[in-house]
């Protein structure tokens, strides 16, 4: 089994669904939703998140936090800590980036908003959304990809069987 590949279709699968997500959200925030705005920042924070994806190795990383807090992996403390380290790790990085892209534009239109009030807002706001998503999302897309790549078992947020 190739575990590279299966890290980079969920790195994919997820960057993409968090991606497009909380840059709707973001547009639709702006209370100016257009569809290229939004197709940019789309864009922008997917690739974003396929860069953190191939930069940070999250499930390892996920396993060592576990095991110093003594969460027993495939637990139902780790069903709610795994998508946490995961939101922690992409969606601050997204949304401060889309933010200041997003103010940069607007005071550049002549707009005179601060920027901690809208950026801690923004972080707020993805976080909790982005972590219901992973929530939601990542046992979903794992045993997707599970079956994809022809492997059996139960993917509950532990490692494949082994073959």
């Amino acid at each position: 089994m190739n575990m590279k590949k299966i890290v980079t279709q969920m790195n994919i699968l997820m960057g993409v669904t968090l991606s497009f997500f909380l840059s709707l959200i973001g547009n639709l925030r702006a209370d100016r939703f257009t569809l290229p705005g939004f197709l940019v920042s789309f864009l922008v924070s997917a690739a974003i998140s396929m860069l953190i994806g191939l930069a940070v190795p999250v499930k390892p990383l996920t396993d060592k936090l576990e095991a110093k807090l003594g969460i027993a992996p495939r637990s139902l403390g780790a069903k709610f800590f795994d998508p946490l380290v995961s939101d922690v790790i992409y969606t601050p990085v997204i949304t401060v980036v889309m933010t200041l892209i997003a103010y940069k534009q607007a005071t550049s239109h002549g707009a005179q908003i601060p920027l901690a009030p809208m950026l801690i807002s923004s972080v707020l706001i993805s976080l909790l959304v982005g972590y219901v998503l992973i929530f939601i999302c990542m046992p979903l897309y794992l045993k997707l990809v599970f079956k994809w790549n022809h492997i059996e078992g139960s993917p509950a947020g532990g490692p494949p069987p082994q073959q």
